[in-house]
């Protein structure tokens, strides 16, 4: 199999359906930026932490799975979907990793460690792929559960870089006024 088809060269692509689409339709955008933040997550791996790595891991997968969910606008009852144990998963992760940090007192400026501020940087991709989700779904039907994920998986990968950050011994910085 080839990687290159030539069929995206006039600047449309296909959707699951094979439907023809211009690149630039506010699906192909939501769906282009969840990848971008997958690729971003995986410049975080391996992050020298099993448990982090384990679930940095899953997070692509489901990173994956909902680009799958985007590309597709009429889906049937089997095809691959972010579900809501998607979103569980993610406030699991989050809900332990607070236990291990200090209480949130103000913002944190985005940065420290390498992969801290990978993981900051992967989060400010997800804030704006839910953007263009929400962008979507202003003007087609989207799985709703998709948006949910990914609000929480800025939560989610803030509260990782946090962990890192503090595991490697990095000091958080706050914004002065």
């Amino acid at each position: 199999m080839k990687v290159y088809t030539g069929r995206g060269d006039e600047g449309q692509t296909d959707l699951r359906t094979m439907e023809r689409v211009s690149k630039t339709s506010p699906r192909i955008d939501a769906y282009g930026t969840v990848d971008e933040a997958n690729a971003l997550v995986g410049t975080a791996r391996p992050a020298g932490y099993d448990d982090v790595d384990d679930q940095l891991r899953g997070i692509q997968n489901h990173l994956h799975v909902l680009q799958a969910d985007f590309a597709n606008p009429d889906p049937d009852e089997d095809d691959h979907r972010v579900r809501e144990a998607h979103v569980e998963q993610l406030e699991a992760w989050i809900d332990s990793y607070d236990e291990e940090l200090d209480p949130l007192q103000q913002f944190v400026l985005p940065g420290g460690s390498e992969t801290g501020a990978k993981l900051h940087h992967a989060r400010a991709v997800v804030r704006r792929a839910e953007r263009r989700a929400v962008a979507l779904a202003e003007d087609e039907p989207i799985n709703e559960v998709a948006v949910v994920y990914l609000n929480r998986l800025s939560d989610a990968l803030f509260v990782i870089a946090r962990a890192v950050n503090k595991r490697e011994g990095v000091r958080e910085e706050n914004p002065t006024y």
